[in-house]
């Protein structure tokens, strides 16, 4: 069980740092140095057709936005300040939306403008081995024909979107706004995978709680409480950003569409009632950790004093028969060293008889 070589918060606090000084609406990334190439790939489709391209260049991308049809433009990373800026001037993002887009610690919300609708939302990823959640921000700008997603990493939820929309499904038959509400739900319900890791690990660890009192329980029950505290704090906001989404009155979200966004909402109650069970969950197991160790303490306590009482009458009748007084009666008795062998026998036995008899051992 390892420690966590970063917390969160102190990643939110260093990343944040790094645009002291800078002017409102300056893109700039602020996220963990990353050398691979951003990488773009297109989904352009309606009804009857489908064109699907991976490795697309900026300047096909951009034009690709303004084909007939749906298109989703998603772009594997955000590191390139200027890839952000080209896709937005093309879209007409506003200068604080491409500053968010680049800055990956943002709290989820959504934002809207006139021709466009702006929502963050946080990807989770959980690592077993570090006790480590991953949080990747993924920005979605929703538009009158268009779709445009940026990620951090190129791992990502979305291949069940992908697939249903080479499979022809009904999603191939709506506008823009039906797969930008079936990307937030793909997004939603990869937190119960990241969920269900961290409750095999928990019950793991409070398994490995009860049958040993080892640090290294410890360490790995206050990172999973630190991870689920960082969880709730993240996964909070998702509940009003699709709450607002239900709200709206904007006309890029169409009727038919909000039953879809309510699902969505309380499957992200759904997911915050879990972060909420599981910080229960290891609360309880600490606190059972905690008194298994206080359990063993005392049994450890109670051998040394059932010892330790043994031994005092014992001590008190051989320091007595060790003051070589001159006139001791006993001192010149042929019997009275094995006489004071007896007694203290005979009181050693008396008394593990009597704590046995009130069941003290």
């Amino acid at each position: 069980m390892q420690r966590l070589s970063i917390s969160p918060l102190r990643r939110l606090l260093r990343q944040s740092a790094a645009k002291r000084g800078l002017r409102p609406g300056e893109v700039v990334f602020t996220g963990d140095p990353r050398d691979n190439p951003v990488r773009i790939s297109t989904f352009v489709y309606d009804e009857s057709s489908l064109q699907e391209a991976e490795n697309v260049g900026l300047n096909e991308a951009c034009d690709l936005l303004h084909t007939p049809g749906v298109t989703w433009l998603n772009v594997d990373g955000v590191h390139d300040p200027s890839i952000i800026e080209s896709i937005g001037e093309t879209i007409g993002l506003h200068r604080l939306v491409q500053e968010d887009i680049a800055h990956t610690t943002q709290r989820a919300k959504v934002e809207e403008f006139d021709g466009y609708i702006y929502a963050v939302v946080p990807m989770l990823r959980f690592d077993a081995e570090a006790y480590e959640t991953h949080i990747e921000q993924v920005s979605l700008v929703l538009g009158d024909t268009w779709v445009v997603s940026f990620l951090e990493d190129p791992e990502d939820v979305f291949d069940p979107v992908r697939l249903r929309l080479r499979q022809g499904a009904p999603l191939r038959k709506a506008q823009s706004d039906r797969l930008f509400a079936a990307l937030l739900d793909v997004i939603v319900d990869g937190y119960f995978v990241t969920f269900e890791a961290i409750g095999d690990l928990a019950a793991e660890v409070e398994e490995h709680a009860i049958e040993h009192s080892s640090a290294d329980v410890q360490v790995g029950l206050n990172a999973l409480r630190r991870e689920l505290i960082t969880l709730r704090r993240v996964i909070w906001p998702v509940r009003e950003v699709l709450a607002q989404l239900q709200r709206t009155e904007h006309p890029l979200i169409h009727t038919d569409t909000r039953p879809y966004l309510r699902d969505t909402y309380d499957h992200a109650v759904q997911a915050l009632d879990i972060v909420e069970s599981l910080r229960d969950l290891m609360a309880g197991v600490l606190d059972l950790y905690m008194t298994m160790l206080s359990n063993r303490m005392n049994e450890v306590m109670k051998v040394l004093t059932v010892v330790s009482t043994v031994f005092i009458p014992i001590t008190f009748i051989s320091s007595v028969y060790g003051m070589n007084f001159a006139y001791m009666p006993e001192l010149h008795w042929r019997y009275g060293y094995p006489m004071a062998l007896g007694a203290m026998a005979f009181v050693a036995v008396g008394l593990l008889l009597y704590f046995k008899h009130k069941h003290w051992t």
